[in-house]
């Protein structure tokens, strides 16, 4: 049986549904042998309850994180593993990031509530590191906002339709967000003891019409390790996006590093599941053995 990895899951101390422990038992499920939970500008999810928790189930975890970054053209997603976790450095940046979220929250609640929305900002306040995804999750699960749902959409919209339509920048609840660039990420990471790599590259072609040349001078700039190649995008639209071979094909051509991850958040019946269980991947054992002597 070939041996299955995901290097990209979220948790509930960013903006998953799950719990670390619970992230666990469902790659358990589903035969994944090694994962890295890579929240949102934190690191919380890791302590030594859930490396024993994960061993005991037979699980290798390689610590992760997914730092947001902004350059001139857009933002990106950076893929940090195998770091210090105890990097002084590193901490302080990942603390003033999730406080940035939280000055972000206020902000970007006044807009929203101008727009007609009623947002729970109490509540969003108390999670650590509070993103877009659980400020949409607080209007759509409020029934006093669906009337302005339906005004806006004609339909009560998904979560990728409703950030990218309100929230995202030229959108009319847009906020400029106190962030990093992607090279700064970069050196946080690689100072940490850490690799580095560049998450999902094909989302930014699709979110922001940024091409492959793009990509590879960021990843230049970064001096990044590698890219996310193995990965299942789904647009705003819900089309199921796959062009792993040409990604994978970018990183050979180009010297680059490849990791595969799921991105996963929550059961939506859409994107791909912990362990990208029934999607198509071209991936071998020795690539995966490859793959995990250098992470590891």
């Amino acid at each position: 049986m070939k041996k299955l990895l995901d290097l990209h899951i979220h948790t509930n101390c960013s903006d998953g549904d799950l719990s670390p422990k619970q992230v666990i038992d469902e790659a358990s499920k589903n035969g994944v042998s090694v994962v890295a939970i890579a929240d949102h500008d934190t690191i919380d999810a890791y302590d030594d309850e859930l490396f024993q928790y994960a061993k005991d189930k037979n699980i290798k975890i390689i610590p992760a994180v997914e730092i947001s970054t902004k350059n001139k053209k857009c933002g990106f997603h950076v893929l940090g593993y195998n770091f210090d976790m105890k990097n002084n450095e590193l901490v302080q940046k990942l603390f003033e990031l999730r406080n940035t979220r939280h000055d972000y929250l206020y902000n970007v609640s006044v807009k929203l509530n101008d727009l007609g929305y009623k947002v729970n900002v109490e509540e969003l306040d108390k999670i650590e590191a509070v993103t877009k995804a659980h400020i949409y999750f607080d209007i759509i699960n409020n029934p006093d906002n669906h009337e302005s749902l339906l005004k806006t959409f004609g339909h009560i919209p998904d979560k990728g339709e409703f950030i990218e339509s309100i929230m995202n920048e030229g959108c009319p609840a847009y906020v400029k967000k106190a962030t990093i660039t992607p090279v700064e990420a970069s050196e946080l990471i690689h100072n940490a003891g850490g690799k580095v790599i560049l998450a999902h590259p094909v989302a930014y072609k699709y979110e922001d019409n940024f091409m492959p040349e793009d990509v590879l001078k960021l990843v230049q700039d970064m001096q990044a390790d590698g890219i996310e190649s193995n990965y299942v995008y789904v647009d705003k639209d819900n089309n199921k996006i796959n062009e792993i071979q040409f990604w994978n094909k970018f990183a050979k051509e180009n010297n680059l590093k490849t990791t595969i991850g799921s991105d996963f958040h929550n059961f939506d019946g859409m994107h791909p599941v912990i362990g990208l269980v029934g999607e198509e991947l071209e991936t071998s054992d020795n690539y995966i053995n490859d793959l995990l002597d250098w992470l590891m």
